[in-house]
């Protein structure tokens, strides 16, 4: 009768262990789930905050029958609360009233749409339609003085300068350009 005792008692033995070692592994299994969910939580922390995201958008603005500008990106965020879009791979073409076009382009930007003003960030680049390649780290856009600036350090070329300095402004209805602090600047000889 011990034996049959002692047996019993094993087998409870082995039949608890074996209930607790499936539960141990159902925890795990869900705590791993868990921390999945958690990790992809925190990588879609901004797409979540937002309240709308497209992806390869084009926004056009025309005044008075003319095109003013237009705007590219690879994706957005929207922020109705801030008024403010996220965007990502930006390129934003500006048309002035005397026909140029200056080009805009950066990895990430924000765009605010009360004031149409913009900040650009990552392998900046503006061109313009007469040959003018400017690039930096970050610029600000103002719309509405037309100005775009930078306390970056900057590099400009054209057809027959190069010039390097830090800090800028551009004035695209007033045609001017001011490099403000360092300027360094190359004159290119003609092929003739």
């Amino acid at each position: 009768m011990f034996r049959k005792v002692k047996f019993v008692i094993s087998i409870s033995i082995l039949l608890i262990a074996g209930l607790v070692l499936i539960r141990v592994w159902v925890n795990l299994k869900e705590r791993k789930a868990s921390e999945t969910q958690k990790e992809k939580e925190i990588q879609d922390v901004s797409i979540r905050g937002a309240d709308m995201q497209l992806k390869k958008i084009r926004f056009v603005e025309d005044k008075h029958g003319r095109k003013t500008w237009e705007l590219e990106a690879k994706s957005i965020q929207q922020y109705q609360d801030q008024n403010m879009m996220m965007l990502e791979d930006v390129k934003v073409t500006f048309y002035s009233k005397d026909g140029r076009t200056f080009t805009l382009s950066g990895n990430q930007g924000k765009y605010y749409q009360d004031s149409k003003d913009m900040e650009l960030v990552g392998d900046v680049e503006l061109v313009s339609n007469d040959g003018y390649r400017f690039r930096t780290h970050s610029v600000s856009y103002r719309n509405e003085e037309k100005k775009v600036s930078t306390p970056d350090p900057v590099e400009i070329e054209g057809e027959l300068i190069r010039l390097v300095g830090k800090g800028m402004l551009v004035d695209m209805e007033g045609k001017t350009l001011k490099v403000l602090n360092q300027v360094k600047t190359q004159w290119r000889g003609r092929a003739g």
